[in-house]
């Protein structure tokens, strides 16, 4: 189990950083013990920019340390993040769904089901946040504190900011991770697609439309209702429709 505990990160180790700043760098004077710094926007915003890695220079504990800060999904690879954006209330919706399906199945049989933000490694230097992450045995050992090693099922709700993120990029990251199972929830097209990791690549075992239920292929007698799951997102006032319609 990995442990809870504090970290400061490796490069520029940013809590040391901030209270040994010199006066020569900056224009305010390092705090004694105790004290609080009052910076600027300006001040503060230069700091962040002087003691945190550049792009492309991160390490994954300093990454580890960034997302143990922050609610927000950001997601890692070989030295560079991604901050994601903020959930819209129609993709929040349709999560909730989902993770009410999962979470009632997998309970009564010993599994787990959990929510973003929660990171999951697909190798060294190498991180997703799935929108739900499912394991079969909830001891499972890839089910760790920090972050899982991996799971039996992911499923992602296609971004529309950036749809081939969900649809082809985490497709080939799951895939290495030898996750068995992806679904791909699809509100534009309000498809459910299920994918089965065949090799080293998921092969399509079914694209799900409104009035089917889509089961899945490795966690028997799951099963979901696609008209449940896009009709939970509703239309909220003044949003469009996520569907496009």
């Amino acid at each position: 189990m990995v442990g809870s505990g504090s970290y400061e990160p490796t490069t520029g180790n940013l809590r040391a950083s901030v209270v040994t700043k010199s006066t020569a760098t900056a224009e305010w004077a390092a705090p004694t013990h105790g004290d609080a710094l009052d910076l600027t926007q300006e001040e503060l915003t230069r700091l962040v920019q002087e003691i945190l890695p550049p792009q492309g220079q991160w390490s994954q504990d300093d990454y580890l340390w960034l997302t143990s800060c922050t609610s927000r999904c950001i997601e890692f690879t070989d030295g560079r993040i991604e901050v994601l954006p903020m959930p819209t209330d129609e993709h929040q919706s349709m999560l909730a769904h989902l993770y009410e399906v999962l979470s009632s199945f997998l309970r009564g049989r010993g599994g787990k089901v959990l929510f973003a933000p929660l990171r999951l490694r697909i190798r060294e230097g190498k991180f997703r946040e799935p929108d739900l992450v499912a394991v079969r045995d909830a001891g499972d050992t890839r089910r760790q504190s920090r972050f899982w090693l991996g799971a039996d099922l992911v499923v992602e709700i296609v971004s529309p900011d950036h749809p081939a993120r969900d649809l082809i990029d985490k497709r080939l990251d799951y895939a290495e991770a030898r996750i068995p199972e992806y679904w791909i929830v699809d509100p534009r097209a309000r498809t459910l697609t299920v994918l089965e990791l065949d090799g080293s690549a998921y092969a399509v075992r079914g694209v799900h439309r409104r009035g089917a239920r889509a089961a899945s292929v490795s966690l028997d007698g799951l099963s979901v209702d696609v008209d449940a799951i896009f009709d939970a997102a509703g239309t909220p006032a003044g949003a469009a429709d996520p569907t496009g319609h």
